[in-house]
């Protein structure tokens, strides 16, 4: 099990924020079809509910774009993942299809607005992630980005250096075709412990659908 602390950087900059982690041993595929089946269905359903107007109101994304701009970044620029796919979705495009378990965590990012980052766990450095904030010139590799300038985003440190912000997360611990271990984390900066907790729940659900018998574990911080 993995230990995840929260800076006190961040405390101050967001002293609402919370989170939950799901740790899980599953199975990867490339492409399930019942998945995409569930897909299909809630964002036909989500389109009839929400329009990109709607993304103003939504605290989930509010609260993050508002955390960047306390920690220094241009939430216009580098856009949260969350409110990514969500507008994505609501502008019409199709969602792109990576492996099931980024499918799936991308079908809980739009149902509740967080962004959430997904990691085989088995890349990680040590025994322990902590949450801070992007540092200047600090070498970051974002997944099919490239190199992406992390000063003033917050972002997951393990021993080795940054893997995770709420825009992109790194290309060492990206989930493959051979990740058999999972870490899933929901970042709530709008500190709604309930919902946070029930995105990483329902994380929990997909997981014993499409990828994994038990669902894994969850964890709050």
């Amino acid at each position: 099990m993995i230990t995840i602390q929260v800076s006190d950087e961040i405390r101050e900059r967001c002293p609402d924020f919370v989170g939950a982690a799901v740790f899980a041993t599953l199975r990867n595929s490339e492409y399930n079809a019942a998945l995409w089946q569930e897909i299909d269905r809630f964002i036909a359903d989500y389109r009839q509910r929400y329009t990109v107007d709607c993304l103003k109101q939504m605290p989930s994304i509010e609260a993050t774009r508002a955390a960047y701009r306390r920690c220094g970044k241009d939430p216009s620029r580098y856009r949260p993942s969350g409110e990514a796919l969500v507008r994505r979705t609501l502008k019409g495009n199709n969602l792109y299809r990576v492996n099931t378990v980024v499918d799936l965590i991308n079908l809980a990012s739009i149902a509740y607005g967080y962004s959430i980052g997904g990691f085989d766990a088995d890349k990680i450095g040590g025994s322990e992630l902590v949450l801070g904030i992007g540092r200047e010139v600090e070498p970051y590799e974002g997944i099919g980005r490239g190199p992406l300038n992390i000063e003033g985003l917050p972002v997951y440190r393990d021993a080795l250096g940054g893997i995770g912000t709420p825009t992109s997360d790194h290309e060492r611990t990206k989930l493959t075709l051979e990740t058999s271990h999972l870490l899933a984390i929901v970042n709530g900066y709008d500190g709604d412990r309930s919902n946070v907790v029930a995105c990483a729940t329902y994380i929990q659900e997909l997981l014993r659908r499409y990828a994994c018998s038990d669902g894994g574990q969850l964890m709050e911080f």
